[in-house]
């Protein structure tokens, strides 16, 4: 029981094997439901301080077991921490808040789905993983939609973030109408809310460090593209790649290898700062 962020909280027995995977259920204040999210937490945490937490969002019609389930995540974060690419991290791997065929990361007239994200998956990770606190570094990264949903909060939120990165992003809102069912009536209508390329010129603060992929056979890459070009030409500073691969699993999987060598090199600047 929590009564300050999550009225209830009810996590997987860690005795049953699982991979490795947490699962847990809260009732979140943001969303006024229940939602679920998948966790990983690597046995090289144990005994770090201010763990850092990496959430991937998923896309539409997926949900929080995705990313682990079909993109096999903890195994390749696993391997880079094993490396030393990547140090010590918890990976947050939340559902979207469930509405319709995607609620975009963004706040609807009767859910917060992007409070959900970043005011509610750093509390839950304090709530859930002994080594996380209040001081430990968040990063989002996301697919598609996901992708959407993390450059827009680093645009909203640059000071809470060590780091972003989207892979093969939605760019604009209008883009959902071709994949949901449901329309859009309810959303938040704020340009930030809408377009990725406002969200992200609109900030008068320092952006935390940027990446973005798409695959060579993606139907977002032109728009990607576009975000590419549009984003030089206003100074703000990114990583872009592209690589073989389209809009699903083979490529997400592969490339969530370069966000989280990304997400290392961002820890390990953070870290070298004085």
């Amino acid at each position: 029981m929590n009564d300050e962020t999550f009225r209830t909280i009810e996590v997987s027995n860690p005795t049953i094997e699982a991979g490795g995977l947490t699962f847990v259920t809260v009732k979140s204040r943001a969303l006024r439901r229940r939602a679920d999210v998948t966790l990983f937490v690597p046995p090289l945490a144990l005994g770090e301080t201010d763990l850092p937490i990496v959430v991937l969002l998923h896309g539409v019609y997926g949900s929080h077991w995705a990313w682990a389930l079909k993109g096999h995540a903890h195994l390749t974060a696993a391997r880079l921490m094993a490396e030393g690419a990547l140090p010590p991290v918890a990976l947050v791997m939340p559902s979207d808040g469930l509405w319709g065929d995607g609620s975009g990361y963004v706040a609807h007239t009767d859910h917060d789905a992007e409070r959900w994200i970043i005011d509610e998956m750093p509390k839950l990770a304090q709530e859930v993983i002994a080594n996380c606190s209040k001081r430990s570094p968040l990063l989002i990264a996301g697919l598609s939609m996901g992708g959407f949903g993390a450059l827009r909060l680093a645009a909203k939120y640059p000071r809470r973030l060590t780091a972003a990165a989207a892979l093969s992003a939605v760019t604009h809102a209008s883009q959902f109408d071709a994949l949901i069912e449901e329309n859009r009536v309810g959303w938040r209508k704020a340009a930030a809310d809408i377009d990725v390329l406002s969200a992200l010129t609109a900030v008068q603060t320092p952006l935390p460090p940027l990446r973005i992929d798409c695959g060579l056979d993606d139907a977002y890459l032109d728009a990607n593209r576009a975000l590419h070009r549009d984003l030089q030409r206003a100074g703000v500073a990114h990583q872009y790649a592209e690589g073989p691969g389209g809009h699903d699993w083979n490529y997400w999987s592969a490339t969530l290898e370069h966000t989280l060598r990304f997400f290392g090199e961002a820890l390990h600047a953070t870290k070298d700062e004085p």
